[in-house]
């Protein structure tokens, strides 16, 4: 499996945030946030593969859909939604 470039990933996925216009936080706007993903009912993850825009799309239009926010913790994106936790990591 090809090591994906992380920080190619974020900037992607920036991109896509931008042009979808939905609200990130990231750790230039919060002070702390602790994302407990054993806490959640259901956890799904979504995992980048290099060039793969539609996981990051699909991901995104969750967030869209249910009208929230969108976490970046680290190399991570988390999109909360009551007892559900979606997570986008590379």
């Amino acid at each position: 499996m090809p090591k994906i470039d992380k920080d190619a990933f974020v900037k992607r996925v920036y991109v896509f945030v931008n042009e979808m216009k939905i609200p990130l936080i990231d750790d230039k706007k919060y002070f702390k946030c602790n994302i407990i993903p054993q806490r959640a009912t259901v956890h799904i993850v979504f995992k980048y593969e290099e060039g793969e825009d539609s996981t990051v799309k699909g991901f995104l239009g969750l967030a869209d859909y249910y009208h929230t926010v969108v976490i970046k913790v680290k190399d991570s994106f988390y999109i909360p939604i009551g007892s559900i936790l979606f997570e986008l990591t590379c």
